[in-house]
């Protein structure tokens, strides 16, 4: 599934550019594991040009760069010049700047890290690395060169990707719970932690530490940032629309909806919506009508 994305009429860039956005689906083998496997091109008239924008939070991704490396930074976490790059869960955008490139992604829903990281995933939230030096991601380092050989098809790659997770897979002792807890958080319908944990049946402990292991962060922070993600996605699928118009339901006003925005994209909304978003506004709009939904925060585990 691809869309091919020009630059959105009305929205200036600095650089005239060209973007390809591809969605795969993951095989039924790893169902509630991943986002979508992803291939994003992108052609610039100059090729000595860049582009910069900013990820909003998302969950933990391996992305592998063929041609141009990003510079790229989330919070006080930095990378340059790395052909894999892994990160964390974030809380937090991901500042980047990149010139003519290939690209093929992993997006890891909680129950993915679970799966195939050994780690906490709190340790790794708000993190972004060399892949290939870092140990909770070096595992996939071997992936970078079948997803950059020129000679290999995009089906070969897409396999080798398979392959690869196959391989990596393991199982979890929490796979329903973190399923549970998943679905309800993008249900977005509690108030309250007392509410989430009574509607994933479990105590606030047992949901603190389901939460902090697998999904990066406390369930208060991320019932926040899906509150947040809500708002953000309408804002940028809707181009020309007010904050206001954009800000969720459960925001009790717009200082409150300011103060987190500022706290999860380090900017407030008038200093965003001037920002150029020459790479994230077409590639969300794809998704969105490629995949059905915008954000990876927004995706529910499958079957929910």
């Amino acid at each position: 599934m691809g869309e091919v994305c020009d630059n959105p009429a009305g929205t200036p860039a600095p650089e005239t550019y060209r973007l390809t956005a591809e969605f795969r689906e993951p095989p039924a083998q790893f169902e509630g594991c991943f986002t979508t496997f992803y291939h994003l091109s992108l052609d610039l008239d100059d090729p000595a040009a860049t582009l910069t924008d900013y990820l909003q939070p998302e969950w933990a991704n391996i992305r592998f760069f063929c041609g141009s490396t990003p510079d790229a930074a989330i919070g006080g976490s930095r990378v340059k010049g790395a052909r894999f790059i892994g990160t964390g869960p974030s809380a937090l955008p991901c500042r980047f700047t990149v010139g003519p490139v290939r690209m093929w992604g992993v997006g890891f829903l909680p129950l993915g890290w679970a799966r195939f990281f050994g780690a906490d995933a709190s340790a790794c939230a708000n993190g972004i690395c060399d892949g290939a030096q870092h140990p909770t991601f070096a595992h996939f380092a071997p992936l970078a060169d079948a997803l950059c050989d020129p000679e290999a098809s995009m089906d070969a790659q897409f396999d080798a990707i398979v392959a690869a997770m196959t391989k990596a897979m393991r199982p979890t002792r929490d796979d329903a719970r973190i399923a549970r807890v998943h679905a309800e958080l993008v249900r977005g319908d509690h108030g309250t932690v007392n509410e989430l944990a009574d509607a994933c049946a479990m105590s606030i402990r047992t949901l603190e530490r389901v939460c902090t292991r697998n999904f990066g962060f406390p369930p208060k922070l991320l019932m926040r940032r899906q509150r947040f993600m809500r708002s953000l996605t309408t804002f940028m699928l809707h181009r020309g629309s007010r904050w206001t118009e954009a800000m969720d339901a459960d925001y009790h006003d717009q200082a409150q909806f300011t103060r987190e925005f500022r706290e999860f994209m380090t900017m407030n909304p008038s200093e965003y919506a001037a920002l150029q978003h020459p790479i994230l506004t077409s590639f969300m709009e794809a998704r969105a009508r490629v995949w059905g939904s915008a954000a990876q925060t927004l995706d529910p585990p499958s079957g929910a």
